[in-house]
């Protein structure tokens, strides 16, 4: 058992953490944050920061929520016009897809970790699971700051091979002039990568200062 606590433990923990910060980030309350940054581009197309406030957030609870794809499908712009031409319905619904499979391991792996401290406190072994907890920190704070550097560096790249990763062939390419794109421009992308970055990188650096052994046990 207190092999597999050193193993798995800080396996999970990274990917635990990774997972919260993306479900902190998949919420109404960041897409405002992020529209009201200065320096935040204006949609060239004329679309108000009114007109994103509201529909940006309908793209998120598509998401979110157990609708299919017509719930985006039916939106219009005031003229009548269709938000969404096909190829963007198709991979909102790829991206729905991913969002939902995230989120099922998100939960997966707060159950297990959960599960692994219930045992290691019956066991005896919390020393054992806590000093597990700060080494998975730790190694979600090497990841992040890696990814960090990345984003510094090269984030266009960083976004190309996440998509190739993800999602089949050009299927993720848009125009400028396409919704997703004026809700969505690459900043935002930018700092939701920014921002994953930095609240796991506080939740690495809390589990792997907050879990080293005490004095005097």
């Amino acid at each position: 058992m207190k092999q597999l606590i050193r193993i798995l433990v800080p396996i999970l923990v990274p990917v635990a953490i990774l997972l919260t910060a993306t479900r902190l980030l998949l919420t109404p309350l960041f897409v405002n944050i992020e529209y009201h940054m200065p320096g935040f581009p204006a949609d060239s197309y004329g679309m108000t920061q009114a007109e994103r406030l509201h529909y940006a957030p309908l793209a998120l609870d598509y998401l979110m929520n157990d609708e299919d794809i017509s719930f985006l499908g039916d939106q219009t712009f005031e003229d009548g016009t269709p938000l969404y031409n096909e190829r963007e319905l198709s991979h909102m619904y790829d991206v729905k897809v991913l969002t939902q499979q995230a989120l099922k391991v998100w939960v997966g792996v707060l159950l297990a970790l959960v599960a692994i401290g219930l045992l290691a406190w019956r066991l005896g072994l919390l020393a054992e699971f806590r000093a597990a907890l700060g080494q998975g920190g730790a190694f979600t704070v090497t990841l992040i700051l890696a990814l960090l550097v990345l984003v510094a560096l090269s984030f266009d790249w960083l976004f190309t091979e996440f998509h190739h990763l993800f999602f089949e062939g050009d299927t993720w390419l848009f125009y400028y002039s396409d919704t997703l794109i004026r809700l969505f421009p690459m900043r935002f992308w930018q700092d939701v990568f920014i921002g994953l970055g930095g609240l796991a990188l506080l939740g690495g650096l809390a589990l792997w200062r907050g879990m080293r052994p005490r004095l005097g046990k």
